[in-house]
């Protein structure tokens, strides 16, 4: 036989959170290494609400401490989270213009182009709120717009940061929320959320959208919006964090003409890549300022570079025992206490989502909120009519875009 001078062991609890604690007991009484690392890979979620994520801490906690458990979420894995550490902070350029004295309003979008295909007994006890925002999207607000840590390699120093940005976010207001819950598409060809047959409770107000309106109370981003926004059966896949900056003082003036507002995209998925929407002149003879990207799209930079996934890059993160990329117990509970006084006010007063088509961007009062909150209307619309970027080939207009150009132009 062969014997080994270590073993380590490694445990993927891809299991229901219900059974957490007594496979975690059984680990401790029988499954620990006694001469190599023990590590436990824990799988959201992590909880309901507070409650029962602090229940559910303390039963680990009294079993291990943190330094065996890693709270995964492959958000933190993707290549384009991961980069933000470096496009931010690597960049000379970018640091003096990450306050409120430079950005109007963060934009942050997670879409869905399905429905619960078959999930939506699972999904109503959920809803987009805890499947989504309370987790994915609050991660990657909090690595945007944390301080600058001592080194992105000590992952507690990335952690303490972002826990401190977290401790910065305001209560959420029901009038900064718009809920809503998909209905079938307008040809009838795809069914709505309640028509899932796996949906027990057909009366069901679970929200499939949420649109809301995050504030952060600090010097860097007081009286900074931040748009959170998911949902599911929507108009395409796309999960992006859209930097609106403040508008050109004089430009009316100067150009004789509307400017779209400079925005900064960080494309999460698919077909990673980070932007800059700029104001340039259009070609020909006349001055006619115009809007085009400075654009890093990864697939057409790096070609085919091998990109592991998210999940594979965390899995190596464990087996380096690097808890930089993974969520932290105070973390865990400052996100709850974020969310949970929403979930239970919508759940309480028993609020009605907005209902939206299948296929669409979801609830008009979701843009509305938007703009209300400081998203620039006019930069909204121009982008609405342009299209999807993704219809783009080769970085050319689309159809739509040079339509919006030539009308414009011709003003």
């Amino acid at each position: 036989s062969i014997k080994c001078a270590k073993a380590n062991r490694l445990f993927y609890f891809a299991i229901p959170p219900s059974v957490y604690a007594d496979v975690a007991a059984a680990i401790r009484k029988t499954g620990v290494a006694t001469d190599g690392w023990t590590r436990m890979i824990i799988e959201k979620p992590f909880g309901h609400d507070l409650e029962s994520a602090e229940v559910l801490s303390k039963k680990l906690a009294s079993l291990f401490t943190e330094d065996y458990i890693f709270r995964i979420d492959h958000y933190l894995g993707k290549e384009m989270v991961q980069n933000m550490l470096v496009l931010r902070f690597g960049n000379v350029f970018f640091e003096p213009l990450w306050n409120n004295k430079y950005i109007d309003c963060v934009y942050i979008s997670f879409k869905e182009p399905f429905g619960t295909e078959g999930r939506g007994g699972y999904f109503d006890s959920s809803g987009i709120i805890r499947d989504v925002m309370q987790n994915h999207l609050l991660q990657a607000l909090s690595i945007f717009a944390m301080e600058p840590p001592t080194s992105i390699e000590d992952g507690a120093s990335v952690r303490n940061e972002k826990v401190k940005l977290l401790n910065s976010i305001q209560p959420i207001k029901l009038e900064d929320v718009v809920v809503g819950q998909y209905v079938s598409s307008k040809d009838g060809k795809k069914p709505g959320y309640k028509d899932d047959e796996t949906l027990k409770n057909k009366d069901s107000i679970t929200p499939t959208f949420c649109s809301m309106i995050l504030k952060i109370c600090n010097g860097r981003w007081d009286g900074v919006p931040f748009i959170m926004r998911a949902g599911k059966a929507l108009n395409q896949r796309k999960a992006e964090i859209r930097v609106q900056f403040r508008k050109v003082p004089g430009a009316m003036t100067m150009f004789n003409s509307y400017l779209p507002r400079n925005e900064l995209v960080i494309r999460l998925q698919p077909n990673e890549s980070v932007f800059m929407r700029t104001n340039v002149k259009a070609p020909g003879l006349m001055t006619h300022p115009t809007q085009n990207e400075l654009d890093l799209t990864y697939k057409n930079r790096y070609g085919d570079v091998d990109n592991p996934g998210a999940y594979s890059r965390l899995l190596l993160e464990v087996m380096r025992g690097n808890q930089g990329p993974f969520v932290r117990k105070d973390e865990l509970r400052r996100a709850w206490e974020i969310f949970t006084p929403l979930l239970n006010e919508l759940e309480e007063k028993k609020v009605k989502p907005v209902p939206y088509e299948y296929g669409g961007r979801g609830p008009k009062e979701a843009d509305e909120l938007a703009i209300k909150a400081g998203y620039d209307e006019n930069t909204l619309n121009l982008r609405l009519k342009a299209g999807p970027r993704d219809n783009r080939k080769g970085g050319q207009y689309t159809a739509q875009e040079f339509d919006v150009y030539v009308e414009k132009s011709s003003k």
